[in-house]
């Protein structure tokens, strides 16, 4: 993820901490009747098929379920084309609120 699309590893960190705290499982119900799920809070509307939102994209080409489990090589595919449709990681509040033009040394890894 380091450098991909010019993003430094430690603010995709910092989004998954803020999205999520790390939590593989996280489910978020949102006002307009999507669902955001796993470690960033992909977005049921847009990004994953969960067979309960109408009219659902699914431009990642995968079931929501799949981003709550451990294994998060699927969430990192799909973060990667968030970002690249986006042209960086606006998509995430998270990433805007806490994130952006921020000291991120604590994400170091």
């Amino acid at each position: 993820m380091n450098g991909y699309l010019g993003i430094t590893l430690p603010n995709w960190v910092c989004t998954a901490y803020y999205e999520s705290s790390y939590n593989t499982q996280a489910i978020n119900h949102n006002r307009d009747g999507s669902t955001d799920y796993g470690i960033y809070q992909i977005n049921s509307r847009y990004w994953c098929q969960d067979g309960k939102t109408p009219g659902s994209k699914n431009i990642c080409k995968i079931a929501c379920s799949k981003l709550l489990d451990n294994n998060i090589t699927d969430d990192l595919k799909c973060a990667k084309i968030i970002a690249t449709e986006a042209k960086g990681l606006t998509p995430w509040v998270a990433w805007k609120n806490h994130c952006r033009n921020r000291d991120l040394s604590q994400f170091k890894c």
